[in-house]
């Protein structure tokens, strides 16, 4: 197998099982703040082990503080992206929360403008309308009877607010040197997790088995596990080639809530993701632009943390 298969497997094989995450979040029964907590704990135990495999985990000691003041608050981020994620999956749905969340790239190109000073181009703005229209068809925005369904409006709100954070999270990681991913990562999940404790998870005791069974999948295969398939993959793929199998995961997604709870989206909802599928290979690949420096644009970086 070449180098460019074997990362490509990889990418397929991460972002399928990231599709099932809010199949286990629902299955799961407990709340975002618990299921949140446990994945940073679980997860960041995990990759623990891994830095430590490698030889980073000693070497976090010798970061400077800047940096480590910077991962600490990129995990703040990471928790709370995940808190309101899980909370939209619970209120929408896990096709139309996923799909909502993937407005994300849009966010990272105007945060980038804000504090980059990055060029905003006429054609990015435009492929940004774009994905605002596709978000209005994919979420029912675009329908009167919506305003009825508060709880509906609370997901939608919840979901675009964890993609507004996990863009600052995205931020964070382009401005950082000197740290590895997993060391970055494992940092995450342990300033989660302190984080989380505060706002009172479930006990380990109140949970039943079937649950400590959800969330340990959520954990150490949607988080750990992903992270390092991911963190072995994408360095063998060029960028366009990423920024098409990304979208295995809201496809995957929308799946998996068809088949496990019958809820099938619309032509529109569908158009809706097509539209915001093409806008976001349009920013990623800067379609239209003339490219100055490779710097530019949104990274794209391991989507375990969606």
């Amino acid at each position: 197998m070449t180098r460019q298969m074997e990362g490509m497997f990889g990418v397929i094989t991460a972002q399928t099982l990231l599709g099932t995450i809010g199949l286990c979040v629902l299955e799961s029964g407990a709340d975002p703040v618990t299921v949140a907590f446990y994945r940073c704990a679980i997860g960041g135990l995990a990759l623990a082990f891994y830095c430590q495999y490698r030889g980073d985990l000693a070497r976090l000691a010798r970061l400077s503080p800047r940096i480590l003041a910077m991962a600490v608050a990129s995990g703040v981020l990471m928790a709370g992206n995940w808190v309101l994620f899980f909370e939209g999956i619970q209120r929408t749905g896990i096709a139309v929360a996923t799909i909502t969340f993937h407005i994300q790239p849009f966010l990272v190109v105007l945060l980038g403008a804000f504090v980059f000073r990055e060029k905003l181009h006429a054609v990015t703005m435009l492929w940004i309308g774009v994905a605002l229209a596709g978000l209005a068809l994919a979420t029912g925005l675009s329908g009167m009877e919506l305003a009825a369904d508060r709880s509906y409006v609370i997901g939608l709100a919840s979901t675009l607010a964890a993609a507004f954070l996990y863009s600052g999270v995205t931020i964070i990681a382009k401005g950082l040197t000197g740290i590895s991913a997993p060391q970055l990562a494992t940092v995450q999940f342990a300033t989660g997790s302190v984080m989380l404790a505060a706002f009172y998870p479930a006990s380990p005791l109140s949970l039943a088995a079937s649950q400590w069974g959800w969330l340990a999948v959520i954990g150490l295969v949607h988080t750990g596990g992903v992270y390092v398939v991911l963190y072995k993959a994408l360095p063998k793929l060029t960028t366009p080639v990423i920024a098409v199998l990304l979208f295995l995961y809201p496809a995957s997604a929308v799946l998996v809530d068809a088949v496990a709870y019958g809820h099938l989206i619309s032509l529109l909802q569908l158009a809706g993701l097509g539209l915001i599928i093409l806008a976001s290979l349009a920013v990623t690949l800067r379609w239209g632009v003339r490219r100055v420096t490779p710097a530019e644009g949104p990274q794209i970086i391991p989507p375990a943390s969606r």
